[in-house]
């Protein structure tokens, strides 16, 4: 089986080249830069807006799995161009590859897509591929953590100095990137419990997380017990035009994601859980947690 991925050298597509390779799976990647040979990947130079690039990704795949995408941008027309467009984009060169299988990574933030930039992108996209007329699965994940990932990077930061400033109270739900990848490569074949199913996977905890429980478990996971206190919207959104000032287009904290953090309710729906039978999450949180900070730790990110 031959599988072509966008995203491959981000954070999860990482996680899902390793894994993939260990299970003897044949790869194709699209990347924007030159990357070291590896043994069964071929490495496909282009991005979301190169047709040809894409033609030559698909071209013989039986399966795409879509996970480029953006996360963070200065306006909309950011999200549309890496989301909206880069996914049209992809979709029809699988369809005109006659690809059998197509995975897609939205966000659990597409289910409000009336909150952010963000979210309204990822619905979009969603729209395009459910259209397209292919065998396809999308993924709704929920806040993705582990190895390499750079955006819980900040939380860990603020829980090693003391102190983070949270959202004002609601619950989430998280997954680790290993636990994902594992889902993505259960869902390849196609069959009746995945074909044209949206899916959101968690870490199996129960309502998931209040914002102040997983603080604490990010700094027990530091050996410390941050003090975190709770901001009005009003507060984040000053914050986030402090944090446009001084860091311009590189800004962690956005108006929209101010948007998006402020919900107070991001668990996964029970009525949208995999099948148990075809993955379960693996990694329990503080587990997962803890080997997150010892992987910082050692490449000195914290």
């Amino acid at each position: 089986m031959t599988i072509a991925i966008t995203g491959g050298t981000g954070f999860v597509g990482q996680a899902f080249i390793e894994l993939a390779l260990e299970r003897g799976l044949e790869l194709r990647a699209l990347v924007r830069r030159p990357q070291e040979p590896r043994e069964n990947i071929d490495w496909v130079r282009g991005d979301l807006a190169n047709a040809a690039a894409l033609k030559e990704l698909c071209a013989g795949a039986e399966a795409v799995v879509h996970i480029a995408g953006v996360v963070n941008a200065p306006d909309q027309a950011g999200f549309e161009e890496g989301n909206v467009a880069g996914t049209l984009s992809v979709v029809e060169a699988a369809v005109a590859a006659r690809v059998p299988r197509f995975i897609f990574i939205s966000s659990l933030a597409a289910r409000q897509p009336n909150l952010s930039a963000y979210g309204a992108s990822k619905a979009r996209a969603e729209k395009i591929l459910a259209a397209s007329g292919l065998d396809w699965t999308i993924v709704r994940p929920p806040a993705v953590y582990g190895p390499r990932d750079r955006e819980m990077l900040e939380l860990f930061r603020a829980a090693k100095w003391g102190v983070v400033p949270l959202p004002p109270p609601g619950r989430v739900s998280v997954i680790h990137v290993a636990d994902l990848a594992a889902l993505l490569l259960a869902l390849l074949p196609s069959s009746e419990d995945v074909t044209r199913q949206i899916f959101e996977p968690d870490d199996g905890k129960k309502d998931g997380w209040n914002n102040r429980e997983l603080v604490r478990e990010i700094g027990s996971a530091l050996g410390r017990r941050p003090w975190s206190p709770h901001l009005s919207r009003k507060t984040l959104l000053h914050a986030a035009r402090v944090d446009g000032w001084l860091r311009r287009g590189k800004a962690k904290l956005t108006s929209d994601r101010v948007n998006y953090m402020s919900h107070p309710d991001w668990v996964v729906s029970k009525r949208k859980a995999v099948p148990p039978v075809l993955w379960t999450p693996r990694i329990k949180t503080p587990e997962g947690l803890a080997a997150t900070a010892a992987w910082y730790r050692l490449r000195g990110w914290l």
